[in-house]
């Protein structure tokens, strides 16, 4: 049993090439830089620009324009690596294909079924949260006329899980109906929602509206996509730049000293909520032979993109923290608090537009992705042919691309936000670690064609020193972080940390025997550690994951991979 057999770079180019149309065709080719740039600034900027810099500036004061330069370049380490292999392996799969060449096809299953959190599972989110700011929106839409004096009010039950007004009904019950707990909306989509054949009705309405518009969209074709993202983001664009000019006229001087309120702690408290307004930008490499021309394209796209959402969040940072203390910024929608404070409530509901529209082009962006990566899953035998069959019209991946729709619109009626969020994160961020780790493996193939490659640091001397410096640092002045944090013998809640260090002390190691390039190393890193921020209970949750993957991939993958057949090739 080989489960580490890998397809060559010239067989994947060999199979683009000829088109290999067994049951799938050639998709079509529309996209530019412009497009690609498009399509990452689409990804990137969502909930993060609406609602998580709140947080982040609360945490760190105007100083967290630092926490998005840091993050910006932690983000950058991957990307640099994600463009190397988008321009060495210009394919559909993304870090499923990048995978395959680098590691061999077992860590390539597990990374195709790991991008479902990312892609599918992720927009589950994304579609939760659109519906809230979809309902805000309608809620400023006052039609006195039509009976809707203070606003379109959807009905409670019409706007979330059933499970998650069931429990805030329950929670009432064992608190004896506290007034608290019954003015919330799950309290009152329990209470007043319709009841058909003793079942309560309780729904996400608008969000799953909008994944059947998105998915319809998707799988209409790739020009009709981009032209709807290329418009989203040209909205968004706008009011984001109508913010931070608006507000700029509003900036006290004063709200910015001291710079750094909280110190560097406060900055960077913040980080892991900051790295997942970046996430995104890696989806684009899914569209690779939808590209004019991947191999030069594709890393335009993924850098253009990543450095004007940087500009951006900057930007706003700086008005945000200087219209209002930075205290008072820990809000849902801090964009539309600090215009309210300054009586300009009609920039709320310009606000609340862009929103709308922001999200939409993160789901439509997803939505795009993970049908992508199951159609080169399939090409390779690991899911059944159907999965790759491109519509002869539209020339999209069409059954993969319905069963996308269905894979997050089903557990909109049931599942809430907060129990897939970490789920998506942690998934993407086990993607970006194998793709930086995928391009150390190649180092040894320096003799396959690059039209970009990530530039060469020696990691020799430079990683061991940062490791000895960190060590003593929390050896002398943080022990007991040490011990309460790092020790898996005290709570099973240090294991992340504890893999990280281990992590960490390997990669020190062989960077200086085998002069390990700097950049993916970092690119490791800083992913792991992010990683690491996460609750141990989400890394249980993603290792049965793993683990019903591994289950279908030796049932099904296995003996169905086309390499099962054919003999391996060499690179």
């Amino acid at each position: 049993m080989n489960l580490f057999r890998k397809k060559s770079v010239k067989q994947i180019l060999q199979q683009v090439a000829a088109g290999e149309s067994e049951s799938h065709g050639l998709l079509k080719r529309h996209l530019g830089v412009r497009d690609l740039t498009a399509l990452g600034i689409a990804a990137i900027i969502g909930a993060g620009i609406f609602s998580t810099i709140g947080s982040a500036s609360a945490d760190g004061g105007p100083g967290v324009v630092f926490l998005f330069i840091f993050t910006a370049i932690a983000c950058s380490f991957a990307a640099f690596c994600y463009a190397e292999f988008s321009s060495m392996v210009p394919v559909s799969g993304s870090a499923y294909t990048y995978s395959y060449v680098a590691f061999g096809e077992l860590f390539a299953w597990i990374i195709g079924w790991a991008l479902i959190m990312e892609y599918a599972i992720g927009n589950i989110v994304v579609a939760i949260s659109w519906s809230g700011y979809f309902s805000t929106l309608l809620s400023h839409i006052r039609i006195p006329e039509l009976g809707f004096p203070d606003g379109i009010i959807l009905p409670a039950w019409s706007g979330i899980d059933y499970f998650s007004a069931k429990r805030a009904f329950e929670a009432s019950q064992l608190a004896g109906a506290a007034p608290a707990i019954m003015d919330t909306e799950a309290w009152r989509a329990w209470t007043t929602a319709p009841i058909v054949a003793g079942i309560r009705i309780i729904m996400d309405i608008p969000a799953l509206v909008i994944n059947v518009l998105i998915t319809w969209l998707v799988y209409r074709g790739i020009k009709e996509s981009k032209n709807a993202g290329n418009m989203m983001v040209l909205v968004k664009l706008a009011v984001v730049i109508m913010v931070i000019a608006v507000g700029a006229f509003y900036v006290q001087g004063e709200n910015w000293t001291p710079f750094l309120p909280e110190g560097w702690a406060g900055v960077f408290a913040g980080v892991s909520g900051v790295f997942f307004a970046y996430i995104g930008f890696d989806a684009i490499s899914t569209t690779a032979e939808e590209c004019h021309n991947p191999q030069r394209d594709l890393p335009k796209g993924m850098f253009y993109s990543i450095i004007i959402c940087t500009v951006l969040y900057i930007l706003i940072a700086l008005v945000l923290t200087g219209m209002v203390d930075y205290k008072e910024l820990r809000v849902d929608d801090p964009l539309a608090f600090v215009f309210g404070r300054r009586g300009l409530n009609w920039i709320s509901g310009v606000i609340a537009v862009s929103a709308v529209f922001a999200m939409a082009s993160v789901l439509l962006v997803f939505q795009l992705g993970q049908p992508r990566i199951w159609m080169s899953m399939s090409r390779d035998g690991l899911l059944p042919k159907k999965f790759s069959v491109v519509h002869p019209r539209y020339g999209t991946p069409s059954f993969a691309t319905i069963v996308t729709g269905f894979l997050v619109g089903i557990p909109i009626f049931f599942i809430d936000m907060a129990t897939v969020t970490d789920l998506c994160s942690i998934g993407t961020l086990f993607a970006f670690i194998l793709v930086c780790g995928g391009v150390l493996m190649m180092q040894k193939h320096a003799d396959l064609p690059r039209k970009f490659k990530v530039p060469y640091y020696n990691g020799k001397w430079i990683m061991p020193v940062i490791y000895i410096a960190v060590m003593l640092w929390l050896g002398l002045l943080e022990s007991a972080w040490v011990h309460d944090h790092v020790n898996p013998l005290v709570s099973i809640e240090s294991v992340p940390n504890f893999i990280f260090f281990i992590v960490f002390a390997l990669l020190s190691v062989f960077s200086f025997l085998r002069n390990l390039s700097l950049i993916p190393v970092m690119g490791i890193l800083t992913c792991l550690y992010l990683m690491a921020q996460i609750h141990v209970h989400q890394w249980i949750g993603f290792t049965i994951w793993l683990v019903i993957g591994l289950v279908l991939y030796f049932s099904y993958g296995y003996k169905n991979s086309k390499l099962q057949v054919a003999p391996r090739k060499a690179f």
